[in-house]
């Protein structure tokens, strides 16, 4: 089952000014600003020391909404229309598979479904209308 559905705004390194400025300009109350420095390390995939002050995912909370805020890793560019992504959150890895299959017909594959440090199923698929979707499994 889709547990919920929120934006998540992407930056090209200005993920923590930006918290900054949605706390102040909506109010937004900071639940968690995690960085990429802050990750488990992965001796395979060791995290850049320019990386390491980025913010890999922060959470706000607008009211009764969650706004979700991270930051492109550096060399990936920010595209016209990949500022706001959709985040989606499944209670299983079965619906998360499903919504994702879905979601890639005539889309692009962006991230392939893998297990990571926060989800036992994530990936990021852009549709066919262009939106850029972030599927996971809590």
């Amino acid at each position: 089952m889709i547990l919920r559905i929120h934006p998540y705004i992407v930056t090209d390194g200005r993920g923590k000014e930006a918290v900054e400025f949605y706390q102040k300009a909506v109010d937004a109350q900071v639940l968690q600003v995690q960085t990429f420095g802050d990750v488990p390390a992965n001796p395979d995939f060791p995290t850049p020391d320019e990386m390491k002050n980025r913010v890999i995912n922060a959470h706000l909370k607008v009211g009764d909404t969650d706004l979700m805020i991270s930051d492109t890793f550096t060399g990936q560019p920010l595209l016209i229309g990949d500022q706001v992504t959709i985040s989606i959150a499944t209670n299983n890895v079965e619906k998360t598979r499903e919504v994702f299959n879905k979601l890639k017909v005539e889309g692009q594959v962006i991230c392939e479904l893998e297990a990571t440090f926060w989800s036992s199923l994530y990936g990021q698929v852009k549709d066919q209308f262009g939106v850029t979707w972030q599927i996971t499994t809590l």
